[in-house]
C-alpha cells in the first residue's frame, strides 16, 4: 500500500510537469479560431491525443519486457529528465490553424510526438501496474485540456517544480536500468550498485542539467 500511495505521487508531479507540454499546443494550435470552435477543437483534440496516448502506453509496456530495451528505456527518460531541467522546447513552431480540422489535426499529431516522455514516464512508475497506469492516463486528461494556464503560472512561481520532477525521472531512470533482465544479471537484485543506482542517476541528471541550464544563461 505504501508502494502505491508513492507511485501515485509520483505520478501526480510527473504529469503536472510533462503534461503542461500538451496543454501548450492546444492552445497554440487553436489560437486563430473563433471562441465557438476553440472548445470543439480543444475536445476533439485532447480526445484523440489521450486515444493515441493510451495505444502508446499498450506498446510502451510489451517493448519494456524485451531484454536490454528497459536499459534503453533508462536511458532515454534521462535524457527527457535533462531536457525538462534545460527547457529546450520548440513551441514557437507550432503553427496555429485557421480551420477546426487543421487545429483538431495540428493538436493529434503534434501531441503524438511529445507524449513519448509521459507515456514512458508513466509506464516505468506505475511498473505495468495497469491500475496505476490507468491513473496516470486519467489524471492526464484535464491537464492537457484545462492546464496550459495554470501549468505555466504554477511553474513561474515555483520554478523548484521542474527540479524536483527531474529527480523523479531520473531516480526512476535508475530503477529501469536495474530492472532490465541482462543487466540484472550484471547487478544482482539487492546489491549495493542495484541500491546505488537510482540515486547515482537522480544525481546525474540534475547535475547535468543544472550546468547546461547555467552554461546556456551565461552563453
Amino acid at each position: 500500500m505504501e508502494w502505491w500511495l508513492i507511485a501515485i505521487i509520483k505520478i501526480l508531479i510527473i504529469n503536472l510537469i510533462l503534461s503542461g507540454d500538451n496543454a501548450i499546443v492546444i492552445a497554440l494550435a487553436s489560437r486563430h479560431l473563433p471562441p465557438h470552435q476553440q472548445k470543439i477543437a480543444v475536445f476533439w483534440g485532447a480526445l484523440g491525443a489521450v486515444t493515441l496516448r493510451v495505444v502508446l502506453t499498450l506498446i510502451a509496456i510489451q517493448l519494456l519486457q524485451i531484454p536490454f530495451l528497459t536499459a534503453l528505456g533508462a536511458i532515454l527518460l534521462v535524457w527527457i529528465a535533462i531536457k525538462l531541467i534545460t527547457q529546450q522546447e520548440e513551441h514557437e513552431e507550432i503553427k496555429a490553424s485557421h480551420t477546426l480540422k487543421g487545429a483538431v489535426m495540428t493538436i493529434i499529431i503534434a501531441d503524438f510526438i511529445m507524449s513519448l516522455d509521459n507515456v514512458l514516464a508513466i509506464t516505468a512508475v506505475a511498473k505495468n501496474d495497469f491500475i496505476l497506469i490507468f491513473f496516470g492516463l486519467v489524471f492526464s486528461i484535464p491537464l492537457i485540456v484545462w492546464g496550459s494556464q495554470l501549468i505555466l503560472k504554477l511553474l513561474e512561481k515555483m520554478p523548484v517544480l521542474i527540479y524536483l520532477g527531474a529527480a523523479i525521472l531520473g531516480f526512476t531512470a535508475g530503477e529501469m536500468l536495474v530492472a532490465d533482465a541482462k543487466v540484472a544479471y550484471y547487478i544482482p537484485h539487492g546489491s549495493f550498485w542495484h541500491l546505488l543506482m537510482p540515486i547515482i542517476s537522480t544525481i546525474f541528471v540534475l547535475a547535468i542539467g543544472w550546468f547546461k541550464r547555467i552554461k546556456t544563461a551565461y552563453a
